[in-house]
């Protein structure tokens, strides 16, 4: 005889309710001279939703057309089911086996005759009727919860104080602002998840080994962190079209958040290229003979602390070069680099980068909103009709639309531009420590390709003659 037992929720997670149960239902086979073999629990497991996979129930069935037990034991018949689904599959497994056993401890239900299964059927109906009702209930009320701009419940997101999570914690703000700063200069999310990992960083969920990509993401471009209140996934706004604010301690400004998650997004509307490199120069140098892209490629017999070269830079036939050129590479790395920083420098010295000023269309902006409002609130004082307030809204909001996707393009190239100028005092040696998206991003801004001249025969010392930068 099997034993199964469940509860929704526990929160405590000391899983006292289904112990119980299990109690209860152990007094009962008793009663009824069951040897109880097998007890399947389910804690903290909701039975009603759809996307739950209750992992000790589907074990159950199985043991049950298997043979493996004769029979159920539970308290009621709502711990087994809540879906009428789950229970027409456990009717299903006592038609198979008509000598099974069935009882709950609350009521008495035989699930072997035809009147204890309509008996069922009408129970179960009236247990799912009641979690679509409560259902319905804390929809309404986590609805009117956010329209008020406060907080979920459960755990604190990343980036505010698991004690308190209206308050920011000042360490995860920084990691989450510097995380945005690397994405603006070209730093891919993949490599920043890969940072994040190796540091403990972003909350992982316990018993993962590696950080989920949109879990990284959605950090990075959380609403919550300029403030804006979310339902289902969606900012909430107020009739007047401004967005609800929460109750909580922002992390960002708008045009910061703004920027970073127009970044993300025309970063995803690159189709076609890989944004991950592992040289330097991989797609930037070309042969000097045939002028043909080159890629590095790494030594495989190369070990730490051996006098050889780690990887080199090769015109490959396979990607339609002459296959003629090719030169170490981490001379020419430091070359290109060493160069580029001289250059940035110099040109810091004459020109700065522009990065304050706001968006010059922003009463525009505010005056779409206001217009979208004013429509609105005339349709519920009842001086237009729907029917007039319908052709008139989708041009007020297209306007609108385009005016954010311009204001977050703006803030966006500012932002960018703060993020890639910084590089006036940065040493070689601070260059190299810096994500290889981030490096290719500051030999970019100077330069447009490197062309490297063929050497000749033989082993010769690196020249630095033979490697020509264009410049931009």
């Amino acid at each position: 005889m099997g034993i199964y037992t469940r509860i929704s929720r526990d929160d405590e997670g000391e899983a006292l309710g289904v112990g119980r149960q299990r109690t209860d239902c152990e007094r009962l086979a008793d009663l009824r001279t069951w040897q109880p073999v097998k007890v399947y629990e389910d804690n903290d497991v909701s039975a009603f939703k759809r996307n739950v996979v209750r992992e000790e129930f589907e074990l159950m069935l199985k043991d049950l057309r298997a043979g493996l037990i004769d029979g159920v034991v539970a308290y009621d018949l709502d711990r087994l089911a809540r879906q009428p689904r789950d229970l027409e599959r456990l009717i299903e497994i006592f038609d198979e086996r008509p000598r099974l056993e069935f009882a709950t401890v609350t009521n008495d239900v035989n699930l072997g005759s035809a009147d204890g299964r309509t008996m069922a059927r009408i129970m179960v109906a009236f247990a799912n009727k009641s979690s679509h009702d409560t259902s319905r209930r804390i929809k309404r009320k986590h609805l009117e919860l956010a329209q008020q701009g406060k907080a979920n419940g459960g755990p604190a997101p990343y980036g505010w104080r698991k004690e308190d999570r209206n308050k920011v914690d000042p360490d995860a703000a920084k990691h989450i602002r510097e995380a945005q700063e690397e994405v603006l200069a070209g730093v891919r999310i993949g490599t920043i998840r890969t940072q994040w990992q190796e540091q403990g960083l972003g909350n992982p969920r316990e018993g993962t080994k590696r950080m989920a990509h949109h879990h990284v993401e959605h950090i990075l471009t959380n609403p919550r962190l300029v403030g804006y209140r979310t339902y289902h996934g969606e900012i909430l706004y107020h009739s007047d079209g401004k967005p609800v604010i929460g109750e909580w301690d922002p992390i960002n400004t708008v045009e910061e958040w703004e920027a970073v998650c127009a970044a993300i997004a025309e970063r995803k509307q690159k189709t076609g290229q890989s944004l991950a490199r592992k040289y330097l120069l991989s797609g930037i140098a070309r042969c000097g003979l045939c002028k043909a892209k080159i890629r590095g490629q790494v030594n495989r017999k190369w070990q730490p602390g051996s006098k050889g070269a780690q990887y080199t830079y090769q015109c490959s036939k396979v990607n339609g070069g002459c296959g003629k050129v090719g030169r170490v590479g981490e001379p020419v790395d430091k070359l290109i680099a060493r160069l580029v920083l001289q250059e940035q420098r110099e040109k810091a010295k004459t020109t700065g980068v522009q990065t304050e000023g706001r968006w010059p269309r922003e009463q525009e902006l505010e005056g779409r909103l206001a217009d979208i409002a004013q429509l609105i609130e005339a349709e519920k004082a009842k001086t237009i009709t729907v029917s007039t307030l319908l052709q008139l809204l989708p041009d007020k909001e297209r306007e609108r639309d385009a005016l954010k996707l311009e204001r977050a393009r703006f803030y966006k190239e500012q932002k960018q531009a703060e993020a890639k100028g910084s590089t006036a005092d940065m040493t070689e040696e601070e260059f190299f420590d810096l994500p290889i998206e981030r490096q290719r991003e500051i030999v970019l801004h100077s330069l447009t390709a490197v062309i490297i001249h063929p050497a000749g025969r033989g082993k010769r010392k690196f020249d630095p003659e033979l490697i020509d930068p264009v410049w931009r």
